[in-house]
């Protein structure tokens, strides 16, 4: 089974009920696991209201968590090094995501494709608004 971690934009437009809800809850019909990272769920968790918490739990208790260690670390510091050595700044929280994703083979989902420009991270473009 392919395996694809949601990232923040994608879980935003899945509970506001656009496109991304349908993708989201086809996933696992065209042979898919769905993913989130513990940076995602903090990020959507932070923003949400109160009554919007029954319906984020359930989301979210639908999905595996990628476990964050001491590889996901490093794999993370070493892109965010590596890209400012060349004058490119990265997000912590975006390099945290991607090195999560690599660690269990699963290619990124996002309206962000720009945020993952690491090498050997698949990134499936879910265009964020439609």
């Amino acid at each position: 089974m392919a395996r694809l971690l949601l990232d923040s934009t994608v879980l935003i437009d899945a509970l506001r009920g656009r496109t991304a809800a349908e993708r989201v809850a086809g996933l696992r019909r065209v042979g898919t696991e769905p993913w989130v990272c513990a940076i995602s769920i903090e990020e959507i968790w932070r923003g949400l209201r109160r009554r919007e918490e029954p319906v984020v739990r359930r989301l979210f208790n639908g999905l595996r968590v990628a476990p964050l260690g001491t590889a996901e670390g490093i794999r993370a510091g070493t892109w965010r090094r590596e890209f400012a050595d060349r004058g490119v700044t990265l997000h912590q929280a975006d390099c945290l995501i991607a090195a999560a994703a690599l660690g269990v083979g699963a290619a990124i989902a996002t309206a962000n494709i720009h945020d993952f420009p690491m090498q050997g991270i698949t990134v499936d473009h879910w265009r964020s608004g439609v």
